[in-house]
């Protein structure tokens, strides 16, 4: 496994990418709202990568067809944007987007309500999100990748939702995935140690049912086993002498 650790210069290019992945997931999530299509939201992607002078990170990427995923309810990641999938009062969408700005990439995801959601919902994406700031609290020098994991999987099993197995966060920096492989669940002190100048992207997948996962006949779309809904959250972070930079703000 060759980890590579950037060094400052490079984490200010990462910087630079994260901050047009933010203002993306910004506008696109200005534009969730009843009756707009996950192509709508494509579209204002694409449009402010464009005004913001980056590349897509996901499109052509073995073959994925747009800028941004939009998944939806049960789609856990890589829903596909489509004309067809009209957004509706009480939804939940997980949008992710990745940039390439300089050669050097910035990924994240953020999932949202679409108008009013139940408590449950609600529950499930806070907890996904705090679970993404306590891996994040767990980017120090001489920690390992299993205690970023192991803080994710606690504090979701501890409110009764489980992790997806089968997809992982990964290394990010001149290439979107790099190694190390980033498990949702872990055990604490096992695993690569973090050194500095290590870019994790950090991205906790939450079911609120069973783990189980499957993927639909589009070869991308990933959905629960048991129709659960899901959320998911993600930044790339870095590990510095003065603690986590979260570089996707």
């Amino acid at each position: 496994m060759a980890i590579v650790c950037k060094s400052p210069a490079e984490l200010e290019k990462m910087r630079r990418a994260g901050h047009v992945v933010r203002e993306v997931l910004d506008a696109v999530k200005a534009a969730v709202a009843p009756g707009v299509t996950t192509m709508d939201l494509e579209h204002v992607a694409e449009k402010k990568m464009q005004e913001l002078g980056a590349q897509a990170a996901f499109k052509g990427y073995n073959g994925y067809p747009c800028v941004l995923c939009t998944s939806l309810n049960d789609e856990i990641i890589h829903g596909i944007p489509s004309e067809k999938r009209m957004l509706q009062e009480g939804d939940i969408i997980s949008l992710d987007f990745g940039a390439v700005v300089d050669g050097y990439y910035g990924d994240s995801a953020i999932t949202v309500p679409v108008g009013e959601v139940k408590p449950e919902l609600k529950k499930l994406m806070e907890v996904t999100e705090a679970a993404l700031q306590r891996a994040i609290e767990k980017m120090l020098i001489g920690n390992t990748v299993g205690d970023v994991g192991a803080a994710v999987q606690e504090l979701v099993e501890a409110n009764g939702f489980s992790v997806v197995r089968e997809f992982v966060g990964h290394g990010i920096g001149t290439r979107m995935h790099e190694d190390p492989q980033v498990p949702n669940f872990g055990l604490h002190g096992r695993g690569p140690r973090l050194r500095e100048g290590m870019v994790l992207a950090i991205e906790p997948m939450v079911n609120a049912g069973r783990p189980g996962t499957r993927v639909l006949d589009d070869h991308w779309t990933a959905v629960t086993e048991d129709g659960s809904p899901s959320a998911h959250f993600e930044h790339s972070v870095a590990v510095t002498k003065a603690g986590p930079m979260i570089l996707t703000v």
